[in-house]
């Protein structure tokens, strides 16, 4: 079924005109609160995985959202497709405030992982459902605008999510930084109500009018092929968090991780375009390089602050500095090639987005051997920031050049699955060998920057391989 939008169309009108400041304002709030849980959790995750006896579980906290969060996002774009995006945005919110209150009241770390499976799937959903609401409320010259301040609202939460939260845990409670994200939702919830009631009555009209009009023209329902992707999402999701819960386990159960490494490649193939996984030349290789520099970096950013405060004996509050900085360097280089534009083709811009993710990862990975200042850790590890800033944003740009009509819905939906699958399965895999290092003698921390160095590096040479891509 699809939407025909009917939309005020002035000349005058602007993002905080009457007709969309309620929904201009709740959809940015959402989608800050939803960067700000994510910086806020990193800063408190060390504290929680302490508290909750809960160190073997670490990776997974951070690679639980993100592997649902795939089902989320290809779930949520075929119940919009069908019904519109109203019901799957509400679903979307509830299940992200369930998550929350789970996490919030865990008794255990396993619970809070459940949690943050429960998050994942409403917050995956709510960012597609987002994207569907500004793609019906907002006119055409509006959207590039309201994308914009999107991104502004991931900056925001990295310049006072870490240390805000840190404030909140120490006075009252690391639980409260989840309970407390719960009623800013709501409030974000309740502001956008309007524009999804007025999606909603639009959709039973349009499918009124449909049935009256021609019942057999009436798309009400999913294809097998899109049956199909959700039911590989699942499956990659699940098969991600099976591999990081068995992977440090040995006979049987190390048998039925390698299992699930091999249905994670396998969904993968199934959800990316032909030849991704072996960084084919143009459009395979673009995609591949997304999935790569995710992986790298984020495995980096979930260990970043545990290591400064378990060696260098930092507060939370001082180690979330790091991610302040990164996310303010981030920004920097991603406006600094956006001005740069046509001047710097894609495959430039990737290849020396990873190289600097991949410089920024040997950086923490020297600090932490060498035990030598904290600040060199975090002033490497905002190096590779300032890559993905710089790098990050062209795989974007590149996948939409790259494709046409026929094609650019799917191509967007495989970028981010890349993104999400792949720096989930880095980050299930960084737990295995977290967990595994010290028995065979090594340093866990060491052992998971160096694995962070391998996947940056594949990065690189993936991108080497986008250069047909201009």
């Amino acid at each position: 079924m699809t939407l025909t939008p009917t939309r005020p169309d002035r000349a005058d009108s602007r993002l905080l005109a009457p007709a969309y400041a309620a929904t201009t304002i709740g959809t940015f709030s959402l989608i800050a609160f939803v960067a700000f849980e994510a910086m806020a959790v990193t800063t408190v995750m060390p504290s929680v995985a302490a508290e909750l006896d809960g160190v073997a579980l670490y990776a997974l906290s951070f690679a639980a959202p993100l592997a649902s969060g795939v089902v989320g996002m290809v779930a949520a774009g075929l119940w919009s497709d069908r019904r519109g995006p109203a019901l799957p945005l509400v679903v979307a919110l509830a299940l992200f405030s369930l998550g929350l209150l789970v996490c919030g009241t865990a008794p255990s770390m396993e619970v809070l992982v459940a949690g943050r499976v429960l998050q994942g799937l409403g917050g995956g959903a709510l960012t597609v459902g987002l994207y569907v609401v500004v793609g019906l409320v907002f006119p055409a010259r509006l959207q590039p605008a309201v994308f914009a301040s999107f991104a502004a609202a991931w900056v925001l939460p990295a310049l006072f999510g870490p240390g805000l939260a840190a404030v909140v845990a120490d006075a009252f409670g690391w639980r409260w930084v989840f309970l407390g994200t719960v009623a800013l939702v709501v409030v974000a919830g309740l502001l956008i109500a309007p524009a999804l009631r007025s999606l909603r009555e639009r959709h039973a009209a349009d499918a009124i009018a449909a049935d009256g009009a021609d019942a057999t023209t009436a798309t009400d329902g999913a294809g097998p092929s899109q049956l199909n992707r959700l039911v590989w999402a699942v499956v990659g999701a699940g098969a991600v968090l099976a591999l990081e819960l068995l992977g440090s386990s040995t006979g049987a159960a190390a048998l039925l991780a390698a299992l699930a490494f091999v249905l994670v490649v396998l969904a993968l193939r199934r959800l990316l375009p032909p030849g991704t996984l072996v960084g084919r030349r143009g459009l395979p290789a673009v995609i591949g390089t997304r999935g790569l520099m995710s992986a790298g970096f984020f495995c980096v950013e979930a260990y970043i602050v545990f290591v400064l405060q378990e060696r260098w004996g930092l507060t939370p509050g001082h180690a979330g500095l790091a991610l302040t900085f990164v996310g303010i360097t981030w920004a920097a280089a991603s406006q600094t090639q956006a001005r740069l534009g046509a001047r710097v083709s894609h495959a430039t811009a990737m290849r020396l987005g990873t190289a600097l993710v991949v410089l920024g990862s040997v950086g923490v990975v020297v600090v932490v051997w060498t035990h030598a200042h904290p600040a060199l850790a975090a002033a490497a590890y905002v190096l590779g920031g300032a890559g993905m800033g710089f790098g990050y944003p062209r795989t974007s740009v590149a996948m939409l050049d790259a494709s046409t009509d026929r094609d650019r819905g799917a191509n967007s939906s495989a970028l981010t699955i890349a993104d999400s699958l792949g720096a989930a399965l880095a980050l299930s895999v960084s737990g295995v060998v977290f967990a595994a290092a010290p028995r065979v003698g090594l340093d866990p921390f060491l052992s998971v920057l160096v694995l962070a160095v391998a996947i940056g590096a594949l990065g690189t040479v993936t991108a080497a391989r986008t250069r047909v891509v201009s």
